[in-house]
């Protein structure tokens, strides 16, 4: 369409203009503004009987607003007058769906494309809708320090162990002192870059993870948070290490040293040698579990790492080194989960032997303590009494595949035999202590 630019109309031009480049009337208007210039004001009707004014500053843009305005109603006419029953059906239902939240099809269509324009596609759409749902949950904020503070509270209350809520304490209050956020605005980045720059080796990073999990797990169930942000935290793959045993001779050394120096943990020790328990069992252990008379050791539900109970057999030498231990109550092991650990490395130190020429008796270093070696021990030597992999990981407490992977041909039947072979009473053939070996 010609246009010219903007000038006073002619003797017998009128205002307003009507522009109809087919078959849709667009009609322009000028008018004077307060400050005295002149506007051109383009009546738009393409969103149905709402009207709105598209104000232009010369005659030129307007009466070119106008055309352009005017084609593309006419050309949606069109395509809605040569609409398919399928698509007049389509637009139907979205009319429906939409009108309970008072949305027009092209106010939806609109914000859509907008979204599209930024998002790329509707899988992204529905993954930014479900994003701003979750975060917008109404949710109590509260620092991290008092979740914490909150958590520890409730898992003493629920009878956690000494040593597990240490282990708790320890690294979820390192934590909370770097994360100085409420728990609901803790992301996966905070996490990550945190446990980054602690400088932690495979196991107590996969360690650390474990723990915070537990916390935000606790947040969300309480309200503290809408979602657990360590779910995308990375995962390492801690690469398990030899498996580390006790000889029989070391056994011998060590019972002896708890022996003579440390008799309260002498019970500890040969059940974590000969019955295989774990450190953590032991400490939950009661007398009343032991029973001596039919040979077998009860690990309840409420003391098992795996909070499933199970029976333990105690063999021949083990029910010799608890005999003198038949009338005692209360727990095995009475004092605190840091003196147990503490114990242990006590009695290996002690069995250090300094060297005495007259006596003809050579130096010999102490033995090395080796994290969970009973247990280690009992594993290796039993599979390799009896080869029954079943039966093994029934006693431990574990599966049949982590014994064959684990504890499969580590030690000789022979080596099995000398290791329940070590008592405080000896026999001939039988490994002795090196001393009187009576408690």
């Amino acid at each position: 369409m010609k246009t010219t630019p903007s000038r006073k109309p002619r003797q017998g031009e009128i205002w307003p203009r009507k522009v109809q480049p087919g078959r849709t009337v667009v009609t322009v208007y000028r008018r004077k503004t307060p400050s005295g210039n002149v506007a051109f004001m383009v009546a738009n009707y393409a969103d149905g009987e709402r009207r709105r004014f598209d104000c232009y500053a010369n005659e030129t843009d307007a009466l070119e607003a106008a055309e352009n305005l005017a084609r593309r109603i006419d050309s949606r006419d069109y395509v809605a007058a040569s609409m398919t029953r399928d698509q007049a059906i389509e637009y139907a239902d979205s009319v429906a769906a939409l009108k309970p939240f008072d949305v027009s099809v092209r106010d939806a269509t609109s914000a859509v494309a907008q979204c599209l324009k930024s998002l790329g596609d509707l899988a992204n759409l529905h993954a930014a809708v479900k994003f701003y749902a979750v975060r917008h949950k109404q949710t109590t904020r509260k620092p991290v320090a008092e979740v914490v503070a909150e958590f520890l509270k409730i898992k003493q209350a629920r009878g956690a162990s000494e040593r597990y809520l240490k282990d708790l304490t320890g690294r979820l209050e390192r934590f909370a002192a770097d994360c100085r956020k409420d728990a609901c605005n803790a992301t996966t980045a905070d996490i990550q870059d945190w446990l980054d720059g602690q400088n932690l080796g495979p196991q107590n990073y996969r360690n650390f993870r474990t723990v915070l999990h537990t916390l935000f797990k606790f947040s969300v169930a309480r309200g503290y948070a809408v979602d657990n942000p360590v779910e995308g935290v990375e995962r390492v793959k801690v690469n398990g290490g030899d498996v580390e045993i006790f000889t029989p001779s070391e056994i011998v050394r060590l019972l002896d040293a708890a022996r003579r120096n440390y008799h309260d943990f002498l019970p500890c020790l040969a059940i974590g040698a000969f019955a295989g328990l774990r450190s953590a069992e032991i400490e939950r252990l009661e007398w009343s579990d032991i029973h001596l008379a039919e040979k077998f050791i009860v690990v309840g539900a409420n003391k098992a790492k795996t909070a499933s109970r199970r029976v333990v057999p105690i063999h021949d030498n083990l029910a010799a080194w608890l005999a003198p231990c038949a009338s005692r109550q209360g727990k095995v092991w009475p004092d605190s989960s840091i003196l147990f650990y503490k114990r242990q490395e006590a009695i290996a130190a002690a069995t250090a032997v300094e060297a005495d020429a007259e006596r003809g008796v050579p130096a010999q270093k102490p033995v090395e303590w080796k994290s969970n070696a009973l247990r280690h021990s009992y594993a290796s030597y039993r599979f390799a009494q009896i080869g029954d992999a079943g039966r093994v990981a029934g006693e431990l407490g574990n599966s049949a595949a982590v014994v064959h992977r684990h504890y499969r041909e580590l030690v000789k039947p022979a080596e099995a035999e000398r290791w329940f072979a070590v008592r405080p009473e000896v026999p001939d053939n039988v490994t002795a202590l090196p001393a009187a070996a009576h408690f």
